[in-house]
């Protein structure tokens, strides 16, 4: 996944995470446990587009970066 692809999947989680809120503040039901993993994922996906911009600015391969796992960047602080 490069670059690009990430970015298109973080916009992708965006819509649905906006879509779940527009609909549960109309009272349109409780998607909580969806938007609670949509935020996980999307704190994956900016992490590991972080991890590849700080590996292409010191020479290194973007490619070589992983994604962590979800308990590991959800306690990073901010």
């Amino acid at each position: 996944m490069d670059n690009q692809d990430l970015l298109e999947r973080i916009q992708s989680l965006v819509e649905e995470e906006h879509r779940l809120r527009d609909s549960t503040s109309t009272g349109a039901g409780d998607d909580s446990a969806r938007l609670a993993q949509l935020e996980a994922q999307l704190d994956q996906c900016w992490d590991l587009l972080r991890q590849r911009r700080a590996k292409k600015n010191a020479g290194e391969n973007p490619d070589d970066a992983e994604p962590r796992p979800v308990d590991e960047v959800e306690g990073y602080r901010q």
